[in-house]
């Protein structure tokens, strides 16, 4: 017998009817200790007529980015077969965690340079981020087992368009960058064998070297518009970025066959975009 209200099952237990008793209260203590742990283990459910226990998996936690990347998202999300409820996609709404339709999924909305640290330490199970933010905090957790093939731009270096050519013949050994990479420039810049450093902004960089703040940013490009329209060109780009499907890597071996599950319905979602 299923029990309706339980998905998805991984096992049933029957014991005898005077086991049922003696356990049913040491067992849910355990079980509200472990959730209360956030441990990634199972909801208990007790079929009291039958005595059966059913044990359940714990809801998959999904981590996305707030912002424009949910346009490119959404359609992914459901050729992958996870249908949000509608209010995910209401950028009006200050709600940030979502039921999914008929699925124990649960999505949560978050900015975009949190998602790998949700995904990293155990937040969420798994997460859509751009590969500039997983180059920055380059967490060891974190399994990346897709490129989703959206959200594309680059990262690079600008400069006003007046200081171009200067800086071309200049032997520099020091730079001062405004970035909210600091560690992307500070690699990038040391394998040139200058030291950056680096002022951390979180927007309207393009401001930082007409004020004088810094000569050169790192920061994202796409149109290259914005940049135009403040008087900065592009003088190198350290790397092409997209955003990738991220996932926890304990979750990854304690959940290996749902996580491949995901990752194959993802894969068949990229193959028809």
């Amino acid at each position: 017998m299923v029990c309706p209200h339980c998905a998805p099952i991984i096992s049933v237990i029957t014991p005898s009817r005077q086991a049922f008793f003696a356990f049913t209260t040491v067992l849910n203590g355990a079980m509200r200790y472990l959730l209360d742990k956030n441990a990634d283990i199972a909801i208990l459910r007790i079929h009291r007529q039958t005595r059966e226990y059913y044990v359940l998996q714990s809801a998959l936690t999904i981590a996305v980015p707030k912002g424009r990347i949910l346009s490119e998202l959404q359609p992914l999300l459901q050729r992958a077969g996870i249908t949000p409820e509608a209010a995910f996609f209401d950028e009006e709404s200050r709600q940030l965690q979502f039921s999914c339709k008929n699925q124990p999924i649960t999505l949560i909305r978050v900015r975009s340079f949190d998602v790998p640290t949700f995904v990293a330490f155990g937040g969420a199970h798994v997460g859509m981020a751009g590969s500039d933010v997983l180059m920055e905090f380059d967490y060891a957790d974190i399994y990346q087992p897709l490129d989703l093939n959206i959200g594309h731009c680059r990262l690079s270096v600008a400069m006003l368009e007046k200081d171009v050519e200067a800086s071309k013949t200049a032997h520099e050994s020091h730079v001062r960058v405004a970035t909210k990479y600091p560690n992307i420039t500070r690699r990038y810049f040391a394998e040139r064998g200058v030291q950056a450093e680096c002022i951390k902004l979180s927007g309207a960089m393009e401001l930082a070297p007409s004020l004088g703040l810094a000569p050169r940013i790192v920061d994202l490009v796409s149109s290259g518009k914005t940049l135009a329209a403040n008087g900065l060109v592009e003088t190198d780009v350290i790397t092409k970025v997209s955003s990738r499907l991220i996932i926890n890597r304990p979750t990854f071996k304690t959940r290996s066959s749902e996580m491949n599950a995901l990752i194959a319905a993802f894969r068949e979602a990229i193959g028809h975009a």
